[in-house]
């Protein structure tokens, strides 16, 4: 994120390059930033005649690269955007010869997504150094805890951990679908609120109860009542939760477990940081580890994998999602 602002920074003081190749796993700061590059490089009278949208699936480099020699008109400079420039994978070393002599009155931008180039090749290695290459890399989960304090900070919102977590199991680390929902909640809260379960549940329609935030939990409290509630009605809802996804998540939560085990030194500040969950949550994790030592943390971290593999339908085509959560909720309480 400091790299994106640099950028927008030496745009706006006028350091701009020829050209900007953006690219990476992760499109939302791509997006971001060919967006304020559109709409701030030009003045709005000046875009009819100098500001062009290209997409890599409708040209060539050759197109590309013709459009970008033009002169501008009646203005100084003109703005090239190639979105889903990811399309030109193939063909994209040829670009080398327009990097080595870029034209200084052209700005061209490539919205080069999902994909990263080569940093080895010399297209790349050009491209650095007469105009500017942006990575965009994806977030680790334990990452994006701390980039949405950022974001809602910018709105003059805060977050409760339990909200921000729900946020991140049942959207992932999409970054653009957590912005679009952010962005929601921002139009509904006053500057100053804080947004908690309830209001997630509310506004984005993420049960504070029953999602496998909670079935987590309760498993680590060894809390069946609980944990099969939740069980029945993932069984009920299965569109909103993916029984491959509930395997994953309490995988990765037994993961964490066996991890824990294995520290040496178990400070709080120590286990959410070798464990990559906010301080907030490390009490639960004390809790689960007197619950499932070691040895059974091994046992279960089995049984999850033969579920994984029951999941995706094999060797289980008799039973439905419902009966493989309460088989998985049997074997890891037995």
């Amino acid at each position: 994120m400091d790299e994106v602002v640099k950028i927008v920074n030496d745009i706006k003081a006028g350091n701009i390059k020829p050209i900007y190749f953006l690219m990476g796993e992760e499109p939302y700061y791509i997006d971001k930033l060919t967006e304020f590059m559109e709409a701030n490089l030009l003045a709005e009278e000046e875009k009819g005649f100098n500001q062009t949208i290209l997409y890599g699936r409708d040209v060539t480099i050759e197109d590309v690269v013709s459009t970008a020699k033009r002169y501008p008109m009646m203005a100084e400079r003109q703005v090239v955007i190639v979105r889903e420039a990811q399309e030109l994978v193939r063909t994209i070393d040829k670009l080398e010869s327009y990097a080595e002599n870029p034209m200084p009155t052209t700005v061209l931008i490539f919205a080069y997504k999902y994909k990263t180039l080569d940093k080895r090749k010399k297209v790349t290695k050009v491209l650095g150094k007469n105009g500017l290459v942006y990575e965009s890399k994806k977030l680790y989960e334990n990452q994006v805890g701390d980039w949405l304090k950022r974001v809602l900070a910018g709105k003059k919102l805060n977050i409760e951990p339990k909200a921000s977590a729900m946020l991140v199991d049942f959207l992932g680390t999409d970054l653009s679908k957590i912005a679009n929902e952010l962005d929601k909640l921002a139009i509904i809260l006053p500057q100053g609120s804080i947004i908690t379960p309830e209001v997630i549940e509310e506004n984005i329609g993420f049960s504070k109860d029953f999602n496998v935030f909670e079935l987590r939990k309760a498993i680590g409290e060894k809390n069946q009542k609980k944990a099969y509630q939740i069980a029945k009605y993932f069984a009920d809802n299965p569109k909103d939760n993916p029984l491959i996804v509930t395997v994953g998540q309490t995988f990765g939560f037994f993961i964490q477990l066996l991890k824990y085990h294995g520290l040496k030194d178990k400070n709080p500040k120590n286990v959410a940081s070798a464990l990559g969950i906010n301080p907030f949550f490390v009490k639960e994790y004390d809790v689960a580890v007197k619950n499932y030592p070691m040895k059974k943390v091994s046992a279960v971290v089995a049984t999850l994998r033969d579920i994984d593999v029951k999941s995706k339908g094999v060797g289980a085509s008799s039973l439905g999602n419902g009966d493989l959560m309460k088989e998985m909720l049997a074997k890891i309480f037995s």
